[in-house]
């Protein structure tokens, strides 16, 4: 018999192994969007309710003209937050109202200038049927204790303090596109589901305002 030489692994040219690379790279990349989005909350967690919302829309005029009608089925009743005394809380807490949903911080001067309006908005329509629901934003030490200081300063009559220092109700709004500053608001079914958005501050003491409220009421009863 004769000697062989041992077979040698064909060599991989250069191209093919950049080829081979950039597609194993893909793949993990596509591997890291599907676990990102898998634990990325779920937008979808009402009805779409594209009608009601261009009610809403339609109502919102003049001051509120950059309130934009929504209803895409973002659901909002999981979202957490506590209480002035500590307690956790929900949107589901609040279910059969219709909500105005007010995210602010006592270091953004917007919002610091818009709440004397909701306080008046508050103090007219606040009731079984609606709410004017802020959420404060301030985070670290002492913020909770700065947001107070703020609302005692002002007595306002209607707008008691809820608070998220985590930040991650409002990082949530940002995830999904729906917020990327503050002050931000948003309008609420009695069921916690979108039906409206506004990206800034409002004149919300105003007729125009009022009308929004009105339109919010009378879709909920």
């Amino acid at each position: 018999m004769t000697d062989q030489e041992p077979v040698r692994p064909a060599k991989l040219q250069p191209r093919r192994v950049l080829v081979l690379a950039s597609i194993s790279a893909a793949i993990a990349l596509a591997i890291t969007l599907w676990l990102s989005n898998a634990a990325a909350p779920v937008a979808s967690e009402c009805p779409v309710q594209a009608e009601t919302a261009a009610r809403i829309d339609a109502a919102a005029l003049g001051e509120l003209a950059a309130l934009n009608g929504t209803g895409e089925g973002r659901g909002y009743a999981t979202m957490a937050f506590k209480d002035a005394g500590g307690a956790d809380m929900t949107i589901a807490d609040f279910k059969g109202k219709a909500l105005l949903v007010n995210f602010w911080a006592s270091w953004c001067v917007p919002c610091r200038e818009e709440m004397p309006a909701l306080d008046a908005l508050a103090t007219k329509y606040n009731s079984d049927a609606f709410m004017v629901l802020p959420i404060n934003l301030d985070i670290g030490e002492g913020g909770q204790e700065k947001a107070q200081a703020f609302l005692d300063e002002n007595s306002f009559a209607n707008l008691p303090l809820y608070a998220d220092n985590t930040f991650a109700a409002f990082e949530r709004l940002k995830q999904q596109a729906v917020a990327v500053g503050l002050p931000a608001t948003l309008v609420l079914d009695e069921n916690g589901c979108e039906l409206a958005v506004l990206q800034g501050p409002a004149h919300w003491d105003t007729p125009d305002g009022e009308a929004v409220v009105e339109q919010m009421i009378a879709l909920a009863s």
